[in-house]
């Protein structure tokens, strides 16, 4: 498996997923302004928003076009007739999955990826297609074991060798859903459909947030997605999904670190509890990623340097980011008004009080207090937090959504004296949070216009 042969085929693969063609998106350090693009990237989301809730098949379409170019399989150049009748397999998968992809990142990444491999290789649209294989364990002694990573793919040895320990930061995403942004404010979001968590040179995190509850407005986090971008001689491109009761300890590929590089081992997965908490290590960017089911529901934290965290090419278009901008003004609910209104109120009253429709059947006041208190004694946003979900929702496990959201905080946090926090993050008025910009009326004018050709984009 010396020759080139194998190393191009593999090399292509890597382009699938994400491709400087898709626009709004980019690979590594070297990614473009038009990578990061504001419109580009504005146009996916509000598509996004529009999708359909149906499953999405990419997933297989991956794992299949995988088996059929990789190991024993693999074709020896890229240029084959087989790796042409693997990519027209391909693309016959992400056809058959199309109407159930809609706002799909990795299904998005991968529709784009097979347009360009297609048509740099002379591959004809109308032709024979391979069948899938079931993919093999790689041997013992593969990647998966390799332990003797470059200095380069370790943050902190690489990137401040003659500076101070970097300052690490704090994103997570809870619940109905409630967001801490890596600045500490606290917010509760609608925010139902596709949003993006982060965006940067690095990494690109999504997440879909559906109703509870037919009819209802409470939402909570049944889908997400985090694309790992190509870095130097440290990690491949890889992706990783998880949905409502699937929550995979391996990304996409079936692989469990970076890849075939010799730094590979900078990114790995370790799954703590089989099926409810998936740890993700990215070494090379210092960053831990947690990943946890609670119920039916998925959560989200993530510890950060700050240098990573602002490693983006154009600031203006991180705007929607949510870790980084938090969530709209007309997408946050003031759930500590919520509290106030339904202090001693029996569950027959809620309704009136509620920002958004209730539970059939919620728990009175009284006894949502009480659930939260056994996990969450202090009173803090957490714990007002886990008592407007159960309100709301009617579903216990809220609770525990709660309670592991705080304990991921103190894992990941970097300022143990910012743990708790009691007070919810106002913003002013025109949508900007205190202490970042307003965004430029400007802009304004040409979302109207970018809204009247959503048809086209979609």
């Amino acid at each position: 498996m010396g020759g080139p042969g194998p190393r191009r085929a593999r090399t292509s693969r890597e382009r699938l997923v994400v491709t400087g063609r898709a626009g709004w998106m980019g690979m590594g350090r070297g990614a473009g302004r038009s990578a990061l693009g504001f419109w580009p990237t504005l146009a996916f989301l509000l598509c996004s928003f529009l999708s359909a809730t149906s499953p999405c098949k990419i997933l297989k379409c991956n794992s299949e076009f995988w088996s059929a170019t990789s190991g024993s399989h693999a074709p020896a150049s890229d240029d084959t007739p087989e790796f042409c009748a693997a990519l027209r397999s391909y693309a016959l998968c992400t056809r058959r999955t199309a109407r159930t992809c809609r706002g799909d990142l990795a299904y998005h990444s991968a529709v784009h990826g097979i347009e360009d491999l297609m048509s740099q290789h002379n591959c004809s649209k109308d032709g024979p297609t391979s069948q899938p294989r079931l993919r093999t364990l790689p041997p013992a002694g593969d990647s998966q074991e390799r332990s003797d990573s470059p200095e380069i793919c370790h943050y902190e040895k690489s990137f401040h060798k003659h500076s101070a320990t970097p300052n690490y930061t704090h994103c997570g995403l809870f619940g109905d859903p409630h967001l801490r942004t890596f600045t500490d404010r606290f917010q509760t979001c609608k925010v139902q459909g596709a949003w993006p968590l982060i965006d940067n040179n690095y990494l690109n995190v999504q997440v879909t947030n559906t109703p509870v509850l037919p009819g209802s407005a409470a939402t909570a986090t049944s889908k997400l997605t985090i694309i790992f971008k190509n870095f130097q001689e440290c990690v491949d491109q890889k992706v990783y999904q998880a949905e409502m009761d699937e929550l995979p300890a391996a990304f996409v590929d079936g692989s469990k670190n970076g890849g075939d590089k010799h730094g590979a081992n900078s990114l790995k997965i370790t799954e703590k509890v089989s099926g409810q908490h998936v740890e993700i290590q990215a070494k090379y960017i210092g960053t831990t990623i947690v990943v946890r089911q609670v119920g039916r529901y998925l959560t989200f934290a993530v510890r950060m340097p700050e240098e990573v965290v602002n490693a983006v090419e154009d600031w203006d278009s991180q705007g929607l980011y949510l870790c980084l901008r938090g969530c709209p003004l007309n997408q946050q609910i003031d759930f500590q008004a919520f509290h106030t209104n339904t202090e001693g109120t029996g569950a027959h009253r809620l309704a009136a009080a509620s920002p958004a429709p209730t539970a059939p059947e919620t728990f009175p006041y009284e006894t949502a207090v009480a659930k939260c208190k056994e996990k969450l004694p202090v009173e803090d946003l957490y714990y007002q937090a886990c008592v407007f979900d159960l309100l709301t929702t009617g579903d216990v496990n809220f609770t525990l959504a709660a309670y592991y959201a705080l304990e991921d905080v103190k894992m990941l946090h970097s300022n143990k004296d910012k743990l708790h926090l009691y007070e919810r993050t106002r913003d002013l008025p025109g949508g900007a949070a205190a202490g970042l910009p307003l965004a430029p009326q400007p802009l304004l004018g040409a979302l109207i216009l970018l809204l009247a050709l959503l048809p086209v984009f979609c």
